[in-house]
């Protein structure tokens, strides 16, 4: 029988004298196969049959935790405490051995092994607040080394600098460097450090107020001051209060621009020949406040007012509840009565000495304001805060809330002067304050590369 067997040749070239090779269409340029027949008789492989048994896996432990808790990366070690156990580690902590930067980032390695805030504690006396504080402290500070900070400002917070640089780990690494400096040349303690952080994180969103462009955002004391600056317009002219603040806005200020602003306040002028927002040929003032994000939360205290929408008409606002206060240990807020919608404001001071019959208007623009409107007028909502006590028009230049067509017409805000003209002699009360709602542009964001 025969069995072909194939044998691969090279390919086949011609040549003439000149060794040169022709080419052709029809030579394949490929290897040529021969086929060759031999008399080798044809053999039929056998095959074998091969049997698996699947050997099934051993179930895993009954006490075996899947989900294990988040551990955060490791912080650089120093040098000095690479080689070290665990409980050298924790002598260290207990101990305070060596400077706070130093022995920080051995708080996140003991994490890594196991320990928990209160283990840690329980070892070492260092509370979860402080290792927290410490942790996020060394870390600031690295930024401030890494951002060519002035070598005498870094070491200005060896001894203690902790909770001073805690303070402005939401700024970025250029404001982080700046505020670094300022605290330490105005020797400033953590609640100092903390308003000027506030004060820089602010300012941005600020843009629009009154005299906001009089202020320099890359100084810190520029933010801070323009932020005593905004308090200040919280109290009512000529106060002791409102005085009070302005002088500290004008200590704290650095660019001569800003200087100027707050001196032209202090003596009076304000925006000049133009009459401020809310003030009146007599120069009283309504405070127009922009209510600030999260400005609520970090309230030493708040009011609870109910709220009227422009449209309900005289009737809601007499049904409005009159009082609510906080009752209980844990301060319970209680009404007298059910109603639809509250709102939470600060503890300003023409609002929290209102006992019984406050109420919150929501206009949704500001053109029911009785002087000269701004482009924002149309832009945004308002509330206007009335206290519903005093329904008596005596003064011209006070504000009042009046109803337009009778009892069933909106809300608007009038002079004192121009009701008395058409011989009103009540109204649905006296404004106390104009609140315009918070801002949430982005464009004060920071970039991923301004963290550090």
């Amino acid at each position: 029988m025969f069995s072909p067997t194939l044998n691969t040749h090279k390919p086949l070239f011609l040549s003439n004298s000149n060794n040169k090779i022709f080419s052709s269409p029809f030579l394949s340029q490929q290897p040529l196969f021969i086929l060759h027949l031999s008399k080798t008789p044809f053999k039929p492989t056998t095959t074998l049959s091969v049997s698996a048994t699947l050997i099934p896996s051993s179930p895993p432990p009954s006490n075996q935790q899947l989900y294990q808790p988040f551990r955060p990366p490791p912080s650089p070690i120093p040098s000095q405490y690479k080689s070290l156990d665990a409980p050298s580690r924790l002598e260290i902590l207990a101990n305070r051995l060596g400077l706070w930067y130093e022995y920080a980032p051995l708080i996140p390695s003991l994490f890594q092994e196991g320990f928990t805030p209160p283990s840690l504690e329980e070892v070492t006396g260092i509370s979860g607040v402080e290792q927290n504080r410490l942790v996020v402290g060394a870390q600031v500070r690295d930024s401030l080394v890494q951002s060519n900070t002035d070598p005498e400002i870094v070491a200005s917070f060896d001894l203690g600098g902790a909770e001073l640089l805690y303070e402005i780990r939401l700024l970025s690494a250029t404001q982080r460097s700046a505020a670094a400096r300022y605290i330490i040349l105005n020797k400033m303690d953590a609640k100092g450090a903390q308003d000027l952080a506030r004060a820089m994180k602010d300012f941005p969103r600020r843009r629009g107020d009154k005299f906001w462009e009089s202020f320099d955002y890359v100084l810190p004391g520029d933010c801070l001051s323009f932020m005593y600056y905004r308090q200040s317009r919280e109290h009512k002219n000529q106060s002791e209060s409102r005085t009070n603040a302005l002088q500290m806005a004008l200590e704290v200020a650095e660019s001569e621009k800003a200087k100027s602003a707050i001196l032209k306040e202090l003596e009076g002028e304000g925006e000049g020949k133009e009459r401020a927002e809310g003030e009146t040929a007599d120069g009283v003032r309504v405070p127009v406040v922009r209510l600030k994000i999260g400005e609520v939360a970090e309230a030493s205290s708040v009011v609870v007012l109910p709220v009227c929408r422009s449209e309900d008409g005289e009737r809601k606002i007499v049904e409005a509840p009159w009082e609510c206060k906080g009752q209980g240990e844990f301060g319970v807020v209680v009404a007298e009565k059910a109603w639809e919608r509250w709102v939470v404001l600060p503890g300003w001071e023409p609002v929290l000495g209102l006992a019984r019959g406050g109420v919150a208007v929501a206009f949704p623009d500001a053109r029911v304001l009785p002087w000269k409107a701004n482009r924002w007028y149309k832009e945004e909502s308002i509330l206007v805060v009335a206290d519903r006590g005093s329904t008596e028009v005596k003064a011209d230049d006070g504000f009042y809330l009046v109803t337009l067509d009778g009892a069933g017409g909106d809300f608007k805000v009038e002079r004192g002067s121009a009701l008395k003209e058409r011989n009103v002699v009540d109204c649905l009360g006296t404004v106390l304050l104009v609140v315009r709602p918070p801002r949430y542009e982005t464009d004060d964001q920071l970039s991923d590369e301004d963290w550090e």
